[in-house]
């Protein structure tokens, strides 16, 4: 007899539901989210599991590793699409939750998603951590900008070197405002060179990785781009074709149709976020400050007269990440020609 289980987890504890193949539960428990308490209980021999639910979320990968180096068959689900079936229920309670996942794995009503390897995770890790220290510096320039208009002193235009000695000229006969703004100051500067650690950090492993620096000869496409795309993606070969990936990264329209309606919306943006938008601003670049001509931009150009330059950008991030793939799979470089493309 085969067996299913469902595993609705949180930080602390998670709860188990099992079911045998006819829908009747066999065992439920709770326990804590930890791999080995979770191994205890379904490592037991008189269970022959056929499928083990994993809803993504914050600890799945962690969990997903160790269950899956145990030989246990689990499948990582889509958060949004297993939302949507849990919904059905009357009572939402973390015990139902985990019922209702036990029965969508037993009828098979589910969507799995990829779990990215270790080196994509650690790859992923890098480029958020570099976000996050440049939003948080972003942050402090803005607040002292903003602070110092209010007494009449304004910052200008300025580089990110000559900054602090712009609002150290700005505050020097003000030492009440000194003193405020020194803290602030001092913090932006650890920022800005830890920045500095994080972005050589990224640039040694681009140029010791040979897939990014084939994607790098793509138009509009640097080391922050590719290495996004590389751990983005991960593993090439599980989009059935290159197509698939513009839709995987929210950059194909929703449709809608019922009866006589028939409609096109906009992009889905169901995707990775952080990918769509450097893919974005790889297309944005391409359009308007690369000056090199190529048979890719002459085409979203072409787009840009019939349509506008924003639905052209949107066109070119959404094929760049086509092109970005089968770049990838094929082991080729950009064809800068369509003589070139079609030789290649």
């Amino acid at each position: 007899m085969d067996h299913f289980a469902g595993l609705d987890v949180s930080v602390n504890e998670t709860s188990v539901c099992i079911v045998d193949d006819a829908g009747r539960i066999v065992r439920e428990a709770k326990i804590a989210s930890e791999p080995d308490a979770l191994l205890t209980v379904l490592n037991n021999p008189t269970y022959r599991f056929k499928r083990i639910g994993l809803e993504a979320g914050p600890l799945s990968q962690w969990l997903y590793s160790a269950l899956g180096e145990a030989n246990l068959p689990v499948i990582c689900v889509e958060t949004r699409h297993m939302r949507a079936v849990l919904q059905a229920q009357i009572n939402k309670t973390d015990r139902n939750d985990a019922r209702g996942i036990a029965q969508m794995m037993r009828a098979g009503l589910y969507r799995p998603v990829h779990v990215k390897t270790l080196r994509s995770q650690k790859l992923r890790m890098l480029l958020t951590h570099r976000k996050l220290l440049q939003g948080k510096a972003i942050a402090v320039e803005n607040d002292l900008r903003g602070t110092l208009r209010n007494f009449g002193l304004k910052v200008g235009i300025v580089g990110k070197l000559k900054f602090e000695t712009r609002i150290r000229e700005l505050v020097e006969n003000l030492p009440d405002l000194a003193i405020l703004v020194e803290p602030l100051l001092v913090v932006r500067r650890v920022l800005r060179e830890q920045i500095a650690v994080l972005h050589r950090r990224l640039l040694v492993i681009v140029r010791d990785d040979e897939v990014c620096r084939r994607l790098m000869t793509v138009p509009g496409v640097g080391p922050v781009v590719a290495l996004t795309f590389r751990a983005t993606l991960d593993v090439p070969a599980r989009f059935r074709n290159s197509r698939a990936v513009g839709a995987a990264l929210g950059l194909t329209p929703c449709k809608y149709q019922s009866g006589e309606s028939d409609h096109t919306g906009s992009i889905s943006r169901c995707g990775d976020e952080m990918m769509r938008v450097m893919l974005y601003e790889a297309a944005q670049v391409m359009l308007v400050r690369s000056t090199r001509w190529s048979w890719l931009k002459a085409w979203a150009m072409q787009i840009a007269r019939r349509r506008g330059m924003k639905k052209a950008i949107v066109a070119l991030a959404r094929r760049l990440a086509v092109i970005m793939h089968r770049i990838w799979v094929d082991g080729t470089e950009f064809s800068w020609s369509r003589q070139e493309a079609a030789a290649a």
